[in-house]
């Protein structure tokens, strides 16, 4: 009932960002707009956009080196890429499930190193899109209130939060020993099992940690996130109707920072609104923003969903509960 009650709300909210998007803008006009789109630079969009993702599995591949010395990028690919369109096309984060327990034996490591892996990715991405919301709201002179509501305060904070985290995990583990000791006394179950799955998690969280290992983390992070933000320009310059190009690099990271908001699997409608708002702030048009959001969810919502779900069908994963845990 629960996910039900979450399926409805997100389909509901989805709702109300399309009709944000739409209520003020001709449909006749955004369809004549997609009709003047410049094809060969939405083409260099697409190659941009997996080069991109070729970037985030060399750097998962890095964080799974820890559990198999030996793991190829090709065979973090397929995993990395079904995940991503399992999330495209499913609730709940589905994909993160399949990614955090359907493919431990095939790649040969364990389920903590798989689940710690996913959340220190969320965290260097989230660390990457601060940066660049910051970056672009200094150069744009943007008050980001006005696009997600949170002040240039509390994004530097995060930032700071989450580099730390990532750089110095053995201060944030003395912390949640700390939490675990006084939870002995109340909860004792509970507490031994949150210590043994914080041991393990931080003993992970600490080889990334290591400053070689970080650098690289880092470095793949930038050149992914780079990739990304180079396809929403492109797009951007591939409409004749953006008159502001360089708007793109404030829609890249609202746009892409919106879908923390619950919603459909997929973003419809916060995506699109928030994306669309960025450029419209700037001075683009509403048609020519509109147009321009709808191309760039096009571009990083099909070709991940294509590929991922074709390894999905000839490499299917099951997951079930056996002995209270999953398994593949």
């Amino acid at each position: 009932m629960k996910r039900i009650i979450k399926s409805l709300v997100g389909l509901c909210i989805a709702a109300v960002f399309l009709w944000l998007i739409l209520r003020n803008v001709d449909v006749d006009e955004v369809r004549k707009s997609f009709y003047q789109v410049d094809f060969i630079m939405l083409f260099l969009s697409l190659l941009v956009f997996l080069l991109g993702y070729a970037c985030r599995i060399q750097r998962w591949r890095i964080m799974l080196l820890n559990d198999n010395s030996l793991i190829s990028w090709r065979q973090c690919a397929g995993p990395l890429m079904s995940s991503v369109a399992a999330n495209n096309v499913l609730p709940f984060r589905v994909g993160d499930v399949i990614r955090a327990f359907g493919f431990t034996e095939r790649l040969n490591i364990t389920v903590t190193t798989s689940l710690t892996t996913i959340v220190v990715e969320r965290l260097l991405d989230m660390l990457m899109l601060l940066f660049a919301l910051g970056m672009a709201l200094l150069y744009f002179r943007v008050d980001s209130s006005a696009l997600l509501g949170v002040g240039g305060t509390g994004l530097l904070i995060s930032a700071i939060v989450i580099l730390l985290l990532l750089l110095f995990p053995s201060i944030f583990k003395k912390i949640v020993l700390y939490i675990c000791r006084l939870l002995d006394t109340i909860l004792p179950k509970f507490s031994g099992k949150l210590l043994a799955i914080a041991n393990n998690v931080f003993a992970s969280l600490e080889y990334t940690s290591k400053n070689e290992v970080m650098i690289k983390l880092i470095f793949w992070s930038i050149l992914a996130w780079f990739c990304e933000g180079m396809v929403f320009l492109i797009i951007a310059l591939a409409l004749p109707g953006i008159t502001h190009e360089f708007a793109a690099w404030l829609a890249f990271p609202v746009g892409t920072l919106s879908t923390l908001i619950p919603s459909t699997p997929g973003y419809i409608g916060t995506f699109d609104y928030f994306s669309s708002q960025a450029m419209i702030i700037l001075g683009n048009s509403v048609v020519a923003a509109t147009t321009f959001a709808f191309i760039v969810h096009f571009i990083l919502w099909l070709p991940p969903t294509i590929i991922g779900g074709i390894y999905l069908l000839f490499n299917p994963v099951v997951l079930k509960k056996s002995n209270g845990a999953l398994k593949k």
